[in-house]
């Protein structure tokens, strides 16, 4: 049962929403950023997207995602993001494993989180976006 897992708090690892601009527009994707000196193994993403959209309750559905391994200091895109979403609140659950010791940590973007005000530069991967630590 999960209550039996010995869970180590999450550092070193972020979520970031971002836009890059290509020939056909402005994409907007999610990318995981491992900032630790060591790889992870066994990322496992889950996404969804939950709240009102123009007065009605909505719900995306749930995605998951698996990256076998993601080296040091490394990112990797996880999965576009179709902006009318970013007035539901977006939830990611991450899960990984360094070494023998499992990892989890649920990351939140809420509607706010897009406002112009927050939108900032992400050195990690060189484009504007949202992240989260």
């Amino acid at each position: 049962m999960k209550k039996d897992i010995d869970f180590h708090p999450v550092t070193g690892v972020k979520l970031a929403i971002a836009k890059k601009e290509n020939a056909t527009g402005t994409e907007w994707a999610v990318y995981i950023i491992n900032l630790n000196l060591i790889e992870l193994k066994t990322v496992m993403i889950t996404s969804k997207g939950y709240g009102e959209l123009n007065g009605e309750p909505k719900k995306t559905s749930t995605l998951r995602h698996m990256i076998e391994e993601l080296g040091p200091q490394s990112i990797a895109k996880i999965e576009s993001i179709d902006p009318v979403v970013f007035s539901l609140t977006n939830e990611f659950w991450v899960s990984y494993y360094i070494m023998d010791q499992i990892f989890d940590k649920r990351f939140i973007f809420t509607s706010g989180s897009f406002d112009p005000g927050f939108i900032t530069s992400i050195p990690e991967i060189g484009l504007q976006g949202v992240l989260h630590a």
